[in-house]
């Protein structure tokens, strides 16, 4: 979404939430009864005055003149005044001066997401929008794709089918751009595709990329499943009267071309509807399923040869050639707590020459520039390749004595993606940098590094945010950041 329009949905949402008018609300909060019309017809509009709103927002004023403003009424009429200037290029607009470094006191306790007692526990990943920007703002669904490239390039499959798991597929990029190189290098060799996801809108936008998978690739099963970390790879809850309210359904796709199974899977909406719903764990706050559910689709004229890799209720035994692990848990968790409950029950699903491959942040990059201008002394918190190679031999014991752990050298286990931005929009010669490209690098380096909502309101109601990220825009050029990676193979029998 546009972050110009972001803020004017922002707009809309207050006033219609404390029923008044937008000419009233834009007279309160920057004393221009037309600042919201202005908005919408594309004026300009300062980083200060929008700072200026979203504070007199989350003050929630009683109607004062001086709204949420920081001066007198006459500073806020001189700052709406300067913002019905038309600026020099479309969506670009003159940072205003503002210290960079800003000292937040809402920094949660250690091991907890916030600092009141007994409240849910944060989830960045839940943040729809936040997400979507990310996702749609950087290259890092590309890259990560390409990393798990060179692992493909390692994978043999045996008969009767290529086996793939893919621990988290969020909105599908990722692992339909596998799918693509898969196809590539095993054209003629039939797959098994099994992504969990327990979030209804993820599964959603991943299946509206599969259909020419189904065209591309005939000879392939698809399943996306709800289940947990421990359950997802044999499609089988471990809970005895989960297992039996299991909801399976097993949809073939009639036709011949992607718009025909495109149709179909778009009519599957009322099965995602039930099968996805979530509750929120009491201890945790993290979503749990409702109902353990699985969805199969291959295509029907494809039966014949795909019939042996269907997977049955009860009859799959978790032998993958390729396992995807791509950003599965929050960074400040335990090296011992991601070994246990993600990535040893991984493990244990490998076939023999099979490899599961990790990926998450890695930090020291121009985002921690952002972070520490805004949170001094604030550390990424993330369990190293190497104390998570260490916490799941210690998980797995003795028990799988077949297995390779590969933590690489930087060279090969780091990998760097960029967000996007046009030619010339960041560099020397260039003293503003618009207003768009600053909001969505704020936003990803909040998302990567994985900032509490409560800690971001505090830091945009403080101002200097957008500053910092500027200030970190142009002393590296733009921005980036790592990933680390790291296999876990297991020997051929």
């Amino acid at each position: 979404m546009d972050d110009i329009q972001h803020f004017i949905n922002e707009i809309e949402a207050y006033c219609q939430s404390h029923a008044i008018a937008e000419s009233t609300f834009g007279r309160l909060a920057v004393n221009d009864g037309k600042f919201v019309s202005r908005l919408r017809s594309g004026k300009g509009v300062t980083i200060k005055t929008i700072e200026r709103v979203r504070n007199y927002m989350s003050d929630g004023s009683n109607g004062s003149t001086n709204g949420g403003s920081n001066g007198s009424s006459n500073g806020t009429t001189n700052h709406a005044h300067s913002d019905n200037k038309p600026t020099s290029s479309a969506g670009r607009y003159k940072g205003q001066p503002a210290k960079v470094t800003v000292s937040i006191s809402s920094e949660p306790k250690a091991g907890s997401a916030s600092a009141e007692p007994g409240q849910k526990e944060f989830r960045f990943y839940d943040n729809r929008q936040k997400y979507l920007m990310f996702v749609n703002t950087c290259s890092e669904k590309w890259v990560v794709a390409e990393r798990i490239g060179m692992e493909l390039a390692q994978v043999h499959p045996r008969p009767p089918a290529l086996r793939v798991f893919d621990a988290g597929i969020g909105d599908g990029t990722v692992l339909t751009r596998v799918m693509r190189d898969m196809h590539h290098r095993f054209p003629t060799v039939p797959f098994v595709v099994v992504g969990k996801e327990i979030s209804l809108e993820d599964v959603r936008l991943a299946l509206e990329k599969v259909s020419d998978r189904f065209y591309e690739h005939p000879s392939t099963v698809m399943v996306i499943t709800n289940l947990y970390y421990s359950e997802a790879p044999w499609l089988m809850p471990r809970n005895m009267n989960a297992a039996a309210a299991l909801n399976w359904h097993e949809v073939p796709l009639t036709g011949t071309t992607a718009h025909e199974f495109d149709e179909q899977i778009k009519d599957l909406k009322p099965i995602l509807t039930d099968g996805w719903q979530v509750k929120s764990s009491e201890k945790t706050g993290n979503p749990l399923y409702v109902r353990p559910s699985v969805l199969v689709l291959y295509r029907e004229d494809q039966r014949f040869v795909v019939d042996p890799i269907i997977p049955r209720p009860g009859k799959v035994e978790a032998q993958y050639d390729l396992m995807i692990a791509s950003q599965p848990y929050r960074a400040n968790m335990s090296a011992e707590f991601k070994a246990q409950k993600v990535l040893a029950p991984l493990t244990r699903a490998l076939a023999p020459g099979g490899r599961l491959i990790g990926i998450h942040s890695y930090g020291k990059d121009p985002g921690q520039d952002i972070i520490s201008g805004i949170w001094p002394g604030r550390e990424f918190k993330q369990s190293s390749r190497h104390e998570l190679m260490k916490a799941i031999k210690n998980e797995l014991g003795k028990s799988e004595r077949d297995l390779r752990f590969n933590t690489y050298s930087d060279a090969r286990s780091l990998f760097r993606y960029e967000m996007h931005t046009l030619p010339g929009e960041i560099g020397a010669s260039n003293d503003s940098i618009g207003t768009s490209t600053l909001f969505a690098a704020w936003n990803n380096a909040v998302y990567v590094y994985q900032i509490e909502d409560n800690m971001i309101t505090d830091a945009v109601a403080q101002g200097g945010y957008l500053e910092a990220t500027e200030k970190a825009l142009q002393k590296h050029g733009g921005l980036w950041f790592l990933n680390e990676s790291f296999v876990v193979s297991r020997k051929r029998g």
